[in-house]
């Protein structure tokens, strides 16, 4: 009788090892996971701003697809202009030339540290889904400007993460909420990640 004591207790202290561990492992996996995977998406998303800002510099606009992403950031060029003193009146600070310059578009952003413009669309940590992106131009304070809004929801790219029941590690953690930078209502180009 006292053997069988002692190995139901050594069994359920084994238990409630478990159970302790499980608790505290859960919690620093996901918080891990998440830094990993939202330093990842920031790092894709900021160079999806940066290659808008290149498409805007030649466009004079923000893409609305990446398909015309792709298209003019692969094969249009990115002009400079440069005023300089007329050289047949210098006593004139008046006259200028103007001189446009043009440097392909593809390897400003390789500059950048942007390789692949192609696969700007592509989430990480998903098999092959794209971030949501929209432009369009609107009248703010009087003026015409053109908006952009790139992202995606977490749900997207926290895999075994995505549930709402993960919120109890993270107060702030919210899997429908979108990470994104722009705004379709307001000339800004900021992450909210950022704040």
């Amino acid at each position: 009788m006292k053997l069988v004591i002692n190995i139901v207790l050594t069994l359920a202290i084994l238990l409630l090892a478990y159970m302790l561990y499980s608790s505290i492992k859960e919690p620093i996996a996901f918080g891990e996971a998440k830094k990993l995977r939202k330093d990842a998406v920031v790092d894709k998303l900021q160079e999806i701003r940066k290659s808008q800002e290149i498409y805007r510099l030649i466009k004079g606009e923000f893409a609305g697809s990446f398909d015309q992403l792709s298209s003019v950031l692969n094969n249009d060029s990115i002009p400079t202009v440069k005023l300089v003193e007329d050289p047949e009146d210098p006593s004139n600070p008046e006259k200028f030339q103007k001189i446009i310059t043009y440097s392909s578009a593809k390897d400003s952003l390789r500059g950048l540290g942007i390789g692949n413009i192609d696969s700007l669309q592509y989430i990480p940590f998903t098999d092959g889904l794209s971030f949501d992106i929209a432009a369009d131009t609107l009248t703010y304070q009087q003026t015409l400007v053109s908006v952009t809004e790139v992202g995606t929801k977490w749900a997207n790219f926290m895999g075994k993460y995505a549930s709402p029941q993960y919120a109890k590690y993270d107060a702030g953690y919210e899997p429908q909420a979108k990470i994104k930078f722009g705004d379709m209502n307001k000339p800004n180009l900021s992450g909210n990640w950022e704040r």
